[in-house]
């Protein structure tokens, strides 16, 4: 039994890792395109206002604006892991159509793993879009990180649909085959760290907190 939990746990580590580089890569790329694309724009504009036709340059900065403004940037957090993390999962979730408000500042050494740090923040992250994405409309997820001493605290209300019934110690999910499962990481890995973590839901809303050591 032992062995088929970890295995199960492995396949499990090594599906998020992948799904979270995919992610990140996604947003890496569109960066990249837009750079690429800068030169090209800047020339456009030369040309049209060389020609005098400034209306017309006007009318295409504003464009240009417009498209810029839905460009995700990376997140600065002060920790690296949680930038990557974040803005994929921001990426994600703005993608969706959900309304995403983040104040984050962390230092880049923690005492929780890069992997740990991972596992936890995307899984909980993953619940909340999941959450908005079964509501109908007002789809939000807020977001809050910070140092309290030496404590890593985390904050997290979102949009849901009908108050939640608890399944043991975890909310029910929709998820299908590893029913749970991410949620069950986290808390554990919280746990083994001398942490905890707890879960609030009623009608509309959801609310995820955390706090665990996380400096020496």
């Amino acid at each position: 039994m032992r062995k088929k939990t970890w295995i199960r746990l492995m396949e499990y580590q090594t599906e998020q890792s992948a799904k979270h580089l995919g992610e990140v890569r996604s947003i890496y790329q569109e960066m990249r395109g837009y750079k690429h694309d800068f030169h090209h724009h800047l020339q456009t504009l030369k040309g049209q206002l060389a020609a005098g036709d400034v209306e017309r340059a006007r009318a295409y900065i504003e464009e240009l604006d417009q498209k810029l403004m839905g460009v995700d940037t990376l997140l600065k957090t002060g920790n690296v892991t949680l930038d990557v993390i974040l803005s994929a999962k921001i990426a994600q979730a703005k993608a969706a159509g959900i309304a995403v408000t983040v104040k984050a500042s962390v230092p880049d050494e923690l005492t929780v793993s890069d992997v740990e740090l991972s596992i936890i923040v995307g899984n909980l992250l993953d619940n909340a879009i999941e959450a908005c994405l079964g509501a109908a409309e007002g789809r939000f997820i807020r977001l809050y990180l910070s140092m309290k001493g030496k404590m890593l605290y985390f904050s997290m209300l979102n949009t849901s649909g009908e108050k939640q019934q608890k399944q043991g110690n975890l909310f029910s999910t929709r998820k299908k085959g590893m029913h749970g499962f991410g949620l069950k990481r986290a808390e554990s890995i919280l746990d083994a760290h001398g942490g905890w973590v707890k879960y609030n839901s009623e009608d509309g809303a959801f609310s995820t907190e955390f706090l665990v050591p996380a400096l020496r």
